[in-house]
C-alpha cells in the first residue's frame, strides 16, 4: 500500500496542471493539502528530489521556474563587505545565495624581476578547506581549486584590471609583490563568479602601505605611528594609497540544459545539469573570457549569446553592490 501511495503521490507532483510558481516549501504546503493533510508526503517530496533529482528539477523547467522561486535567468541576493579581515590591506567577504568568499590582500616588498624593472606582481590562491562542502574531505584538495585559481589569475591580469607598473617602487630595484588568498566558506554553486566578485572588491578597498628607504638604501615599509616623515629618509611614497583600479570583470556562470539557460546555479543544479557556460566581461561590457570546460549540451551561438547579455545585466548589479560597499566604507 505504502509503495502504491508514492506512486500516486510522484504521478501528482510529476503531471499535476498546478502552476509551480512559488518555492519548495510552498510547494510542499500545496501537495501536503492534496493528500489531506498527510505529513508523510513532505518526506515523499525530499525522497522524489533525492531518488529523481533531475526529473525533480525540470518539472519546474517547465514553468520557467526553480525549486528556490527564481526565474531560470535571475542570480540568486548578493552581498559585499569590505574590510572584512582587519590584519589584511586590502579585504572583502562576499556572498551569492549561499556561496560565501573571503578575500585578503598582504602587500610585500620584492626585487622585481630583471625582464620588467618597473612592474610589480600579483600571486593568487584560491582556497577551498573542509568545512566548505562535505564534498571536500580533509587532507585532500579540492580539485576545484587550481582550476579556479588559474581562472582567477588570467582573468584579472588579462582584463587589464591593475596596472602593474603602478606596483613598482624603485626601478631595478623594490617594487610591491600582492598576495591575494580567496577562501571558500561555503561552496554552493558559481564558484568562481563569487571568488571573482571578492578579489575585485579587495583590491577596491586596498591601501598600499607606506614605505621609505633606510640607511642602507633599502625599502621598508614604516610603520603607522610613523608615517609623519620621522624615517631617516623621505618616504617612497607620501601615505596610504589606492590602486587605480579599470576595466574591472565581472562574471556570471550560467547551466545550459536542453533549451533551457540557468543563471547562477546552486551546487545542486550544477552537480546534475554538467554544462556550464562562464562569461567575463568587464565593466564597460566589453568581453574578457568565455569558459565552458566541456558537457554534454553543445554551446550554439544562440546560447552564447543569451548568456552574454544576461552578464551584462549582471554586471550593472554587480557595479551597484560594489559601488554601494565602497560608500559605506566611506561613510563609515
Amino acid at each position: 500500500m505504502k509503495v502504491m501511495h508514492l506512486f500516486r503521490f510522484l504521478k501528482l507532483l510529476l503531471f499535476s496542471s498546478l502552476e509551480v510558481v512559488l518555492g519548495n516549501k510552498t510547494l510542499k504546503k500545496m501537495v501536503s493539502a492534496n493528500v489531506s493533510g498527510d505529513l508523510s508526503s513532505e518526506m515523499e517530496v525530499d525522497a522524489f528530489r533525492r531518488l529523481f533529482p533531475l526529473r525533480y528539477h525540470e518539472r519546474f523547467l517547465l514553468d520557467s521556474i526553480r525549486p528556490d522561486a527564481r526565474p531560470l535567468g535571475r542570480a540568486r541576493d548578493t552581498s559585499l563587505a569590505l574590510g572584512a579581515v582587519a590584519s589584511a590591506d586590502g579585504s572583502a567577504l562576499a556572498k551569492i545565495g549561499c556561496t560565501t568568499m573571503l578575500a585578503a590582500v598582504k602587500m610585500e616588498v620584492m626585487t622585481p624581476p630583471k625582464e620588467s624593472p618597473d612592474e610589480g606582481s600579483i600571486a593568487i590562491e584560491f582556497y577551498m578547506p573542509p568545512i566548505c562542502s562535505p564534498l571536500v574531505r580533509p587532507g585532500r584538495p579540492a580539485e576545484e581549486a587550481p582550476v579556479v585559481s588559474k581562472q582567477l589569475s588570467d582573468t584579472i591580469l588579462s582584463s587589464g584590471m591593475i596596472n602593474l607598473k603602478e606596483l613598482s617602487l624603485v626601478s631595478g630595484k623594490a617594487a610591491w609583490m600582492a598576495y591575494l588568498d580567496i577562501y571558500c566558506l561555503d561552496a554552493d554553486g558559481s564558484l568562481f563568479d563569487a571568488a571573482l566578485l571578492a578579489a575585485v572588491a579587495a583590491f577596491s578597498h586596498l591601501q598600499i602601505p607606506v614605505v621609505s628607504l633606510n640607511e642602507d638604501g633599502r625599502v621598508v615599509v614604516v610603520s603607522e605611528e610613523n608615517e609623519e616623515g620621522k624615517s631617516e629618509k623621505e618616504p617612497v611614497n607620501k601615505g596610504k594609497r589606492k590602486l587605480t583600479l579599470s576595466s574591472l570583470p565581472f562574471s556570471l556562470t550560467c547551466i545550459l540544459h536542453k533549451n533551457y539557460i540557468l543563471a547562477d546555479p546552486t551546487a545542486e543544479e550544477e552537480s546534475i545539469m554538467e554544462t556550464l557556460v562562464t562569461v567575463v566581461l568587464d565593466s564597460s561590457g566589453q568581453l574578457v573570457s568565455l569558459y565552458k570546460p566541456g558537457g554534454p549540451v553543445l554551446a550554439y551561438a544562440s546560447a552564447v549569446q543569451d548568456c552574454i547579455a544576461l552578464t551584462r545585466q549582471r554586471v550593472k548589479e554587480l557595479k551597484s553592490i560594489l559601488n554601494e560597499a565602497i560608500s559605506d566604507m566611506e561613510v563609515d
